[in-house]
């Protein structure tokens, strides 16, 4: 059911604003719109506004446009986050997440975390980045948005933080492992530049492709997600249950994903490993029945 046809209107909010960033997520595309179904509806509610906040700062970064233009509306959404603590809302989905902030005591600074991270990707082509700057990124467009998402699932404690931190990393990393091929026809290259040295890969996304000693490299960021997901792990058994359920659920299919492309042993890296449709059913039968 829709949450703006639910008897009582989840955080109070109007049913048009529900209703708003409810179809925002849903045209995304992506599994969480069914995934996060198995929220009560007020937690559902928030994290529908997080993810709608990410995908409209996401677009903005990714869309055609001059510089200038990219920086002038980011620069309206660090203004709109900042109204939220004063109480003030401008539209649909500036005023179910001011709801959502109030109800979970979402913090300001992450979200101007995520705006950062799509700056990075807004203003330059990341090409073989330190790996300092990687993990800032992974920080910044992932782990920001878990540190989000643990508190409308009904955690905010420093374990439930590091949940985010690490998870966010694992699958922001593995991201980058699938999308090699497709980020360097955007002429990217998300791999960290001490590592291509020591690979003797050159820092050039195409020619990089043709390496030998990409897939050793791919290996090693391969090992560094896993590990970021065994922290994760170890950082929920610290946190509630059942607030960790969504989490777990959004890591399974990453980590198979991570599996495969492990035991494909890079070899194709222009080409993008897809779990098997059985597997992606599978998933999203879990995750819509949990």
């Amino acid at each position: 059911m829709s949450l703006a046809k639910l008897p009582q209107p989840p955080l109070g909010a109007l049913p048009a604003d529900l209703e708003f960033v409810e179809g925002l997520v849903k045209r995304s595309g992506s599994s969480f719109y069914y995934g996060m179904r198995m929220l009560p509806p007020d937690r559902r509610a928030a994290v529908y506004s997080i993810y709608a906040f990410c995908r409209v700062v996401d677009d903005i970064a990714d869309e055609p446009g001059s510089l200038v233009a990219k920086r002038e509306a980011l620069d309206g959404w660090r203004d709109r986050i900042a109204a939220l603590a004063e109480g003030r809302a401008d539209d649909g989905l500036t005023r179910l997440l001011l709801l959502s902030t109030r109800k979970y005591d979402l913090r300001g600074k992450d979200f101007l975390a995520v705006i950062d991270g799509m700056q990075m990707d807004a203003e330059r082509e990341i090409v073989a980045p330190p790996l300092a700057t990687l993990d800032l990124y992974c920080d910044r467009v992932a782990s920001a948005v878990g540190r989000l998402s643990v508190r409308a699932f009904g955690d905010a404690s420093m374990a439930a933080d590091r949940v985010a931190y690490c998870l966010g990393r694992a699958l922001q990393l593995t991201n980058i492992l699938r999308d090699i091929g497709e980020d360097a026809e955007r002429s990217r290259l998300y791999l960290p530049r001490e590592w291509l040295a020591e690979e003797g890969v050159p820092p050039n996304p195409l020619a990089a492709l043709k390496s030998p000693g990409l897939p050793r490299l791919c290996e090693r960021l391969a090992a560094l997600a896993r590990d970021h997901y065994r922290g994760a792990e170890e950082a929920m058994a610290a946190c509630d249950p059942r607030a960790m359920k969504p989490a777990r659920m959004m890591a399974a299919p990453y980590r198979a994903l991570l599996a495969r492309m492990e035991k494909s042993g890079f070899r194709h890296p222009e080409q993008r490993v897809r779990l098997p449709a059985w597997q992606k059913a599978w998933f999203g039968f879990r995750m819509m029945t949990a």
